[in-house]
């Protein structure tokens, strides 16, 4: 049996209900999201709801670090499609940046690269921003506020 350990404690912080603001190709929208640690403290399970240009959206989340590979692990899943997303990476304690890097579905049903970068801006304010692709510039960025 694997006990939680710092890295788990780190994920623990998204732990709560947040508004978060979507931009996204000019556009801005308000979503939700909620975070709970699950099976043991181990995973860091998420939950995300929004609209998306007229059109509902939801996700959710599976987050852990991994021993063995000492790297963190996300899942990700959501209502576009039917294929997961999954991405592996570090933390970086002098920048409090998550990278995470891996593949998931794109358009036409083919794998892509993916890069996400989580910043938190102060315990109650954290920033998500997603890269597809090489593009040099982010596909999407959210901020959280956690709510009180």
């Amino acid at each position: 049996m694997i006990a939680a350990g710092p890295e788990h404690k780190e994920l623990a912080k998204w732990v709560g209900n947040w508004d978060a603001t979507m931009k996204m190709m000019g556009m801005e929208t308000k979503c939700s999201a909620s975070y709970k640690m699950d099976l043991g403290g181990l995973w860091l399970s998420s939950s995300f709801e929004g609209d998306l240009g007229g059109v509902k959206f939801s996700g959710r989340g599976m987050d852990t670090f991994d021993p063995a590979k000492k790297k963190y692990v996300s899942v990700w899943i959501d209502s576009f499609s039917a294929a997961p997303m999954i991405l592996e990476g570090a933390y970086d304690e002098k920048t409090k940046e998550l990278v995470l890097a891996g593949e998931g579905p794109g358009e036409g049903g083919k794998n892509i690269k993916y890069k996400s970068v989580s910043k938190w801006n102060d315990e109650n304010t954290a920033t998500f921003t997603m890269y597809m692709g090489d593009a040099k510039e982010p596909a999407f960025t959210i901020v959280y506020k956690r709510k009180k």
